[in-house]
């Protein structure tokens, strides 16, 4: 049974644990992803992203993609809602509507996240400029370097900032829930880049680890932020 002077010391602690938990996360994700990026770079995780291409390709025939034909046309459809054109789309919408409910400082935050986010997937892209894979044939266009996927961490920015704002107000239940979608969001889209056959699965691994230590470092802004009135 805890005493009430020991809860009341465990509430006063509360807000220092919190933010050592939010800056945990990122830390350990911007490791992992560090890690695996090391890995991939002296070739050490090859053979597992070519098992897992192939395993995902029929017998004798890479160029087709296991199951079938609908299942191939949904991951066309989710694959998409990691597209530039979509994650534009949605953080516009959201800019907007923190902007008629006068959140000026969330506004710019959303769109200063996703922006920079881009910023920092294209420039990963550029300097570690590892091939898409060779040895499957590609199911959509892509014309860019693999790694990090841009699909992958960018859905994980997006979504998981949005998801931190929609929830900032909401009781814990809804938390959870809004999270788990914006979570349940980016890793389809994730898999669907690999059962395309436009990345290696660590591509994406890389990707969700990056992206969502971005988002938690702006997720930290945004706790911050809401702590002030919305501006007028």
């Amino acid at each position: 049974m805890i005493s009430s002077a020991r809860f009341k010391s465990i509430l006063a602690t509360w807000p220092e644990v919190r933010l050592l938990v939010y800056l945990l996360v990122p830390a350990a994700l911007s490791f992992a992803f560090i890690k695996l990026a090391s890995e991939v770079f002296e070739g050490e995780t090859l053979a597992f992203d070519r098992a897992i291409l192939l395993a995902l390709r029929t017998a004798g025939d890479t160029a087709d993609p296991i199951g079938p034909a609908w299942l191939e046309a949904v991951m066309r459809d989710l694959t998409a809602l990691g597209s530039t054109v979509v994650l534009t789309t949605i953080t516009l919408a959201m800019a907007g509507l923190l902007l008629i409910t006068r959140h000026g400082r969330l506004f710019a935050l959303l769109i200063l996240a996703v922006s920079l986010g881009t910023a920092l997937s294209n420039t990963l892209k550029f300097f570690l400029a590892r091939p898409r894979p060779d040895f499957v044939a590609h199911a959509v266009d892509v014309h860019t370097m693999s790694f990090p996927s841009g699909h992958a961490m960018l859905s994980a920015v997006t979504y998981l900032t949005i998801g931190a704002l929609l929830a900032r107000d909401q009781f814990f239940p809804v938390k959870v829930y809004i999270l788990c979608v914006a979570i349940l969001l980016s890793v389809l889209v994730g898999l669907s880049r690999v059962y395309l056959g436009v990345h290696y699965p660590t591509d994406v691994f890389a990707g969700w680890a990056i992206g969502g230590a971005w988002a938690g470092i702006w997720w930290m802004i945004a706790v911050k932020i809401s702590t002030h009135p919305p501006a007028n």
